[in-house]
């Protein structure tokens, strides 16, 4: 894999507050990479950074091989989109989008080509002369993309670009930034704290916790495998089994993550299966997802487990579980996934 962006044991303090500790994270040419936390996880520092926005207090960032610390952020091959898109409300959106090519010297005849097949890319042709005020959130989006786009930078910067759409918008977008992102071939980097989004657009991402990283890789090991209970716990729902359950095979203790919708919730005492674990308790809570009905349930040893159970439509086929009703939650061995301690403390 050729490298597009490295960062070697990179940490950024502001004062006595420390952004970065120690990042090692290597991203791809061509990758879509979502990083990933909650607020304050140094996310963006990350962004501004490989921007050259800020510079790292300790250790090294390479763009494409080559170390950046000499490069100023105008000469680095890299664009920025921002959440609040960051147009020029006097401009035209042909203005906005061919800003960056006037201030680089392009001619105008070049410009406005480049500028119409950007406008054509992200499905805004014929609306050039309009101003951003007349358009849409998701229109807006797509300029600021084109601005970023036009000048046909090897690595773009998304700082949660779709925070400001509503949920049918910002899932439309998401199919586009793939699709898009497919179609240039670039490397795409993608700040978000929804894990949803980063899950559904990454090609692999990392998950950020108090300025370092938790875990790296494709969406599918970190939700089936996540390396530690915060990673368990921030990407998606997870029960954590903390002591020795039956059906265990190899017999061992430790702390391990399991998924709802892996423990399997019935109103009948199941038959014992070997590598399997039957725990009895009660229906605290349940709540429907409309595709989904999540169950909350106290267990005898004081803890409360969550079973998720897909909305099948016949209601032969779900089980008649509401509030205060007795309960069995049943799983295999295979589903525990054990866990290490956090990187984070």
């Amino acid at each position: 894999m050729d490298s597009a962006v490295r960062f070697r044991n990179v940490c950024l303090r502001y004062g006595k507050v420390v952004a970065l500790d120690g990042i090692d994270l290597e991203i791809g040419s061509g990758e879509f990479f979502g990083i990933l936390g909650p607020s304050g996880s140094g996310k963006t520092s990350c962004l501004r950074l490989i921007a050259g926005f800020d510079r790292p207090s300790d250790g090294a960032i390479e763009l494409h091989g080559r170390s950046a610390a000499s490069v100023p952020p105008y000469d680095r091959d890299v664009n920025t989109v921002f959440q609040d898109y960051a147009l020029f409300p006097h401009m035209t959106i042909e203005q906005n989008v061919g800003f960056g090519l006037m201030v680089k010297g392009v001619n105008r005849r070049e410009r406005r080509t480049r500028v119409g097949e950007m406008l054509e890319m992200v499905r805004l042709e014929g609306l050039g002369e309009r101003r951003p005020s007349q358009l849409s959130g998701g229109q807006r989006q797509r300029v600021a993309l084109a601005r970023a786009l036009v000048n046909r930078p090897s690595v773009l910067l998304l700082d949660e670009p779709l925070g400001a759409l509503d949920l049918k918008l910002r899932q439309q977008m998401q199919v586009e930034l793939r699709s898009l992102q497919r179609t240039l071939g670039i490397t795409f980097i993608f700040v978000t704290h929804d894990q949803g989004e980063a899950l559904s657009m990454s090609d692999r991402l990392a998950v950020f916790n108090r300025g370092r990283v938790e875990q790296v890789g494709t969406p599918r090991e970190i939700y089936e495998k996540p390396a530690t209970r915060f990673s368990a716990e921030f990407v998606g729902d997870s029960n954590i089994v903390e002591r020795l359950d039956a059906g265990l095979r190899s017999g061992e203790r430790g702390v391990f993550s399991l998924r709802p919708e892996k423990v399997h919730l019935s109103t009948r005492e199941p038959a014992a299966r070997e590598h399997a674990t039957s725990v009895a308790g009660e229906v605290a809570d349940v709540q429907f997802h409309g595709a989904s009905v999540r169950y909350v349930v106290d267990v005898p040893d004081g803890r409360s487990m969550t079973a998720v159970v897909g909305n099948l439509g016949s209601r032969a086929e779900q089980p008649a579980a509401e509030p205060g009703t007795r309960v069995w939650l049943n799983w295999s061995s295979d589903d525990l996934h054990r866990l290490r301690e956090s990187e984070s403390g």
